[in-house]
C-alpha cells in the first residue's frame, strides 16, 4: 500500500478501534488459481498472549482446504470513505490549484493463517461473534445461541470451519486531508458533514497533522 508519511497511522489503539468498529475484513490469500479474496467478519483475540484475528467460513467454501497452515495472509479493514471536491476548499478561489481526491481510513493486517476444523474452537468463535454483535443491536433481549435448539446449533456448527490469523504487523492509512491547509481540511470536513458523512467529517476535523 502506498503510504505517504502524513497519512500513516501508527497508534495501535486507533488501528484496533477501526477493526472492532468495522469487523468485516477482506481476507486475501494466494490459492491454486492465484489471489483470492473472501469477506469475513473477524474478532480481535488477545487471550493467549499473542494477538490474532479469529473467524469462520462455510465448510462449502474451498478456502479452508486450499489454504495451508502458515500461509501468508492479508486482511483489509475499511472504514468510512467519500469523494472530496476541490470546490469545498476555501483557498480554491485564491489560486485554483486543487484537484479532486478521495478520503478514507483503512487498516491492513499481515500475518499467517491457521485452519481450525475444531468444534470447540468454532463454537467459541460463534459465541463471541454473537455476543459482540448482538450487543450492538439495541434489542432488549439479544439473541444467544441457547435460543435455538441444541441439535440445530450442533448441526450448524458442523457446517463451518474456524480460521485464525496470527498478527505479524498492522499498517494503517488514515487519508483525512492532513496534507492540506487547515482551512481547506476543515472546509472539506464541513461540506461532508452537510452531506451526511459525519464520521469522516469528524475524522478530518480531529486528524493528527504531522509536522514536516
Amino acid at each position: 500500500m502506498y503510504l505517504p508519511a502524513h497519512f500513516e497511522e501508527t497508534r495501535e489503539a486507533e488501528l484496533l478501534a477501526l477493526i472492532r468498529e468495522f469487523p468485516l475484513g477482506m481476507l486475501v490469500l494466494k490459492g491454486p488459481q492465484g489471489l483470492d479474496a473472501n469477506h469475513i467478519p473477524f474478532l480481535v483475540d488477545e487471550e493467549r498472549g499473542k494477538r490474532r484475528l479469529i473467524a469462520h467460513v462455510a465448510r462449502a467454501n474451498p478456502l479452508w482446504k486450499e489454504a495451508k497452515d502458515g500461509d501468508e495472509a492479508l486482511v483489509v479493514f475499511r472504514a468510512e470513505d467519500a469523494y472530496v471536491s476541490p470546490n469545498w476548499y476555501p483557498t480554491k478561489p485564491e489560486h485554483h490549484r486543487h484537484v479532486p481526491t478521495w478520503n478514507y481510513r483503512v487498516v491492513h493486517v499481515h500475518g499467517r493463517i491457521g485452519i481450525r476444523d475444531d468444534e470447540r474452537f468454532v463454537r467459541g468463535v460463534v459465541a463471541r461473534l454473537t455476543h459482540e454483535h448482538e450487543a450492538g443491536t439495541g434489542d432488549a433481549r439479544p439473541w444467544k445461541m441457547t435460543d435455538a435448539p441444541a441439535e440445530y446449533v450442533d448441526q450448524m456448527l458442523k457446517n463451518i470451519v474456524g480460521l485464525e490469523v496470527e498478527v505479524a504487523r498492522m499498517v494503517g492509512k488514515f487519508k483525512l486531508s492532513q496534507n492540506r491547509d487547515e482551512r481547506d481540511r476543515l472546509g472539506a470536513a464541513e461540506a461532508l458533514r452537510v452531506r451526511g458523512e459525519t464520521a469522516l467529517a469528524d475524522g478530518m476535523k480531529n486528524a493528527v497533522v504531522k509536522k514536516t
